[in-house]
């Protein structure tokens, strides 16, 4: 939001606002390979599900090389992974710390943080006495939850409505 960057971006030294031409260079950026950084994100995401939600071992006839590969070209067929890419060695995030499928559940927050954002931007981040109504709902709802119901319940109790990927699009200019 150019508002809330511009109350804040200013030189270290002079004091001086972020100037047009910046701003709209900040723009650009913004947008920059970020349908590749998607489609990467959920090829991760489906890999994680798939290896702990449907591979075994013993019954497939697949090594997790060739789920690899397989998903790769659904999700990422611009630059498929060479032969001998080693990913899932390094693959902290799958097998290390308790993450079973968690790749997942970044892009679902990712998803809702930017559909609780958009209702902010609805109500205009300019209307103080909205946001401060719609920032107590937050947190009368979301997070005085503390994880005792399920998470869709209580996001649909704030916005009304499940999570739509709507906003995130938006957020991240491929809408």
């Amino acid at each position: 939001d150019r508002t809330t960057v511009l109350r804040y971006a200013r030189h270290y030294e002079t004091g001086e606002l972020l100037s047009e031409r910046h701003w709209e260079f900040l723009q650009a950026l913004r947008t920059f390979h970020t349908g590749m950084k998607m489609c990467n994100d959920l090829y991760l995401a489906r890999l994680d599900m798939e290896l702990y939600s449907n591979y075994n071992v013993a019954d497939c006839e697949e090594t997790v090389f060739d789920v690899q590969a397989r998903l790769a070209s659904k999700y990422i067929p611009y630059i498929m992974p060479l032969e001998e890419d080693r990913l899932l060695c390094v693959f902290n995030e799958m097998f290390h710390g308790g993450y079973t499928a968690g790749m997942y559940g970044y892009k679902w927050a990712q998803l809702m943080s930017a559909d609780v954002f958009a209702a902010f931007e609805e109500v205009g981040l300019d209307n103080e006495s909205e946001v401060r109504r719609l920032g107590r709902s937050y947190r009368d709802t979301v997070l005085s939850s503390g994880g005792a119901e399920p998470p869709m319940e209580v996001f649909k109790r704030f916005r009304g409505r499940p999570p739509s990927p709507g906003a995130l699009l938006r957020q991240i200019g491929l809408e």
